[in-house]
C-alpha cells in the first residue's frame, strides 16, 4: 500500500482523480496493524474506483494537525481535494466497504 508524507500529500490525495481512502496510522497502534491486510485486499480488489493510501501520524505532523486526527486509525475519503467522509477505529473489511460505497 502507498505511503504518503506531508511533502507529497497534497500531489498524491487533493489531486488525485479518483477518491482517496487516507490512513492516518502509526507503527505503535495495534488496531492500525489489524487493518493493513484489510487495506491491502481493499486497494487490490477496489483499485480502480478508490486510492488507497497510509500516512504516518508520528512523521508527519503537519497533515495530521490539519485534518484534526487525534485518535489512530483514522480514515479519511477525499474527493476532489476535500474530505467527504471520516471514520474512526478498525473495522472489518465488508463494513469498511459499506461505509465506503456512498463516496466511491
Amino acid at each position: 500500500m502507498a505511503e504518503v508524507t506531508d511533502a507529497d500529500f497534497e500531489a498524491e490525495v487533493i489531486g488525485a482523480e479518483l477518491p482517496v481512502l487516507v490512513e492516518f496510522t502509526a507503527d505503535w497502534c495495534p488496531p492500525c496493524r489489524q487493518m493493513a491486510p484489510v487495506l491491502s485486499a481493499l486497494a487490490a480488489e477496489e483499485g480502480d474506483r478508490i486510492k488507497v493510501v497510509q500516512l504516518d501520524v508520528d512523521t508527519n505532523p503537519g497533515t495530521t494537525l490539519a485534518y484534526g486526527v487525534l485518535s489512530m486509525p483514522t480514515f479519511m475519503v477525499f474527493r476532489g481535494g476535500e474530505p467527504v467522509k471520516s471514520m474512526v477505529g478498525s473495522r472489518p473489511k465488508r463494513r469498511l466497504l459499506e461505509e465506503l460505497s456512498e463516496v466511491m
